[in-house]
């Protein structure tokens, strides 16, 4: 981590290191799309980052402890990116920012099911996506039988892609 910050208030801190156009959206790409190489973020990014961003972003993560790299085992050249659970945590920030951005900003249908399926859902919706997300991203089993969030709000948007 940084050590030179404006302030110790916490707001502060965690707009220094979350608040700039791309990190959320990295995040939230790896949280919701599942997206854990460096191609898969680059290509399937509705916004279009840059490949130079990205890379900053994804470093600028890990120095921050959000985001942890390892070789991947299916491919030499390969690196996985996974969530750290500092990350996951931000499961309610991202439900929240969802469904504040449902009701303030022009959204569409098939982008914003997820946000709204959190928001209906709330904190027992989130602990269990939470649950989820450590499984995926850190191997930390969840109790067997288990429905998948996931899988879920997948399900929703790919549904509302069918609608249109």
């Amino acid at each position: 981590m940084k050590d030179e910050r404006r302030s110790g208030c916490p707001i502060n801190l965690a707009v220094e290191v979350l608040g700039d156009k791309w990190s959320l959206v990295v995040i939230r790409d790896m949280m919701f799309g599942n997206r854990r190489h460096f191609r898969e973020l680059l290509h399937n990014s509705e916004e279009g980052i840059a490949s130079n961003i990205l890379a900053s972003r994804l470093q600028r993560l890990a120095e921050n402890e959000l985001v942890s790299k390892a070789a991947d085992p299916t491919h030499k050249q390969k690196v996985i990116y996974s969530l750290t659970e500092p990350a996951i945590q931000l499961v309610p920030v991202m439900a929240h920012l969802g469904a504040w951005g449902r009701r303030h900003l022009p959204v569409t249908r098939e982008l914003s099911i997820r946000a709204e399926l959190l928001e209906r859902g709330g904190p027992e919706l989130w602990d269990e996506f939470m649950d989820e997300l450590r499984e995926q991203h850190l191997g930390i089993p969840r109790p067997e039988g288990t429905e998948s969030v996931f899988a879920r709000l997948q399900a929703a948007y790919e549904a509302e892609l069918a609608r249109e």
